[in-house]
């Protein structure tokens, strides 16, 4: 039961975020956000033409057959991504070059008209399934830009851009995310022009169109860009959220309207906006080498799974997603050096995850009693985000075997996930919450404790 203290305390602050206004809570998320928010952890595949040319982005005027790895085996891909503790892979079925990785009815610059598999591979397909085999939603990436298309930045692009989504949103399955980058317009080969072509990103596309093909074709789907209209990019390649990061945003919108794609300012993207206009929480992309693709160069640079656990502490750990890239190599495989990595990593994260010292607790309230004393430095907060993000600040206390409290530490958002750090683990046998500021009663559906 809370002492008189702490309910003082609490219904101080909530008696104060009650004069706000009921709606000032803000937009709820969707029954596919909240879906997805659960995932946390998922991965990228950046694997295409730059693979077998050593760049990261192609021009658009490779030779298909350079497209050939010699081992393929999506299923050794997928069950090493499974036991990361990934739960979705996003295969980048076109990138900026145009080359496309199924066999496409838009374009002859595609896996068709490669050596693999004499021209009868399908790299989507393959992925796919071996996703599902392995217990992994599947996801797809399609450039917008394409650097090999005559008529890209012409009108007639954009019916063939659709018609490519539509092939990848009909024929593979139920996907859970469509990844569109804000990489637009540029220099290219453009069908043999060899020239460069800008183009109006905030309305060249004719996003919600696009958006709205999408949701009635996979209506359990959620759609990134930078600015959503589901997910928003954290705003940096580094894989790390804001010390504060709102799953509301009201984007910057220069040209008025809604924002587009490539309409961003990034420390924006970092932190969203408290009461923000839209529901649209944040992705952390990031490579597990200094590329996005394959470079052999690059295979003493994987980062350690020490280094993996500490980008989840600072992703998924402030309330964002943590989407991270493992390149596979000209074989059709995941490097040893990045498959060791990977694997450590998911062992490490069950022994600390694995075991919530807090989970046969007695909770009253926001104050969790263990039943004998436990030593933890990782604390892990979740609201009910069904019923928005309501906290705006928070402190986390235990109680010292002297009988007193002391501050383990503070933060202002938690939404679908919040873990505090400590470089000092403490032992107590009771936990509080202290909400310090909420627009409505704080729904606070989880208070776990982790020992790293």
């Amino acid at each position: 039961m809370l002492s008189r203290r702490e309910f003082l305390q609490t219904s101080a602050a909530l008696t104060a975020a009650s004069t706000m206004a009921a709606d000032s809570i803000g937009p709820l998320p969707s029954p596919q956000q909240i879906a997805w928010s659960k995932l946390e952890y998922y991965n990228f595949l950046h694997f295409t033409v730059n693979t077998f040319t050593d760049r990261e982005w192609g021009n658009g005027d490779e030779d298909p057959n350079i497209f050939n790895p010699t081992a393929f085996d999506p299923d050794a891909i997928c069950e090493t991504l499974r036991d990361s503790g990934s739960k979705g892979v996003i295969l980048t079925c076109k990138h900026h070059d145009g080359f496309c990785l199924w066999p496409t009815k838009t374009t002859e610059h595609c896996i068709r008209n490669s050596k693999f598999r004499n021209g009868k591979g399908d790299i989507v397909k393959d992925i796919s399934e071996a996703a599902r085999r392995h217990g992994l939603l599947f996801g797809v990436y399609l450039s917008p830009w394409d650097r090999n298309q005559a008529t890209y930045g012409k009108p007639e692009y954009i019916d063939l851009y659709r018609r490519q989504m539509r092939e990848l949103l009909t024929g593979y399955g139920e996907l859970f995310e469509i990844w569109h980058d804000g990489a637009n317009g540029g220099s290219g080969y453009y069908g043999g022009a060899n020239e460069t072509r800008k183009i109006d990103k905030t309305h060249y596309y004719d996003w919600a169109k696009t958006w709205q093909i999408e949701r009635e074709l996979q209506p359990h789907a959620c759609r990134f860009s930078d600015v959503g209209p589901d997910i928003r990019w954290v705003g940096n390649e580094k894989g790390i959220a804001g010390e504060t990061c709102w799953a509301t945003i009201t984007p910057h919108e220069p040209n008025g309207g809604d924002p587009m794609p490539g309409d961003v300012v990034e420390s924006e993207l970092n932190t969203g906006t408290r009461f923000g206009k839209y529901w649209m929480p944040a992705e952390c992309d990031v490579s597990i080498r200094p590329g996005w693709f394959w470079h052999e160069a690059e295979n003493s640079k994987v980062k350690t799974p020490e280094q993996l656990f500490n980008l989840h502490l600072v992703s998924a750990g402030r309330g964002a997603s943590f989407l991270l890239n493992v390149p596979p190599d000209r074989r059709g495989l995941l490097h040893e050096s990045d498959t060791a990595s990977l694997k450590a990593f998911g062992k490490l994260k069950q022994r600390v995850f694995g075991n919530n010292l807090a989970a046969h607790a007695q909770r009253d309230g926001l104050t969790v009693k263990l039943g004998k004393p436990e030593t933890f430095n990782l604390v892990r907060l979740r609201e009910d985000i069904a019923k928005g993000q309501r906290v705006g600040a928070f402190s986390v206390e235990y109680e010292t075997a002297g009988g007193s409290w002391k501050k383990f530490g503070s933060g202002t958002s938690i939404g679908m996930g919040r873990i505090l750090n400590s470089d000092t683990p403490v032992t107590a046998d009771r936990v509080r919450v202290q909400i310090v500021e909420s627009a409505a009663p704080a729904v606070i559906s989880e208070i776990s404790l982790f020992a790293s």
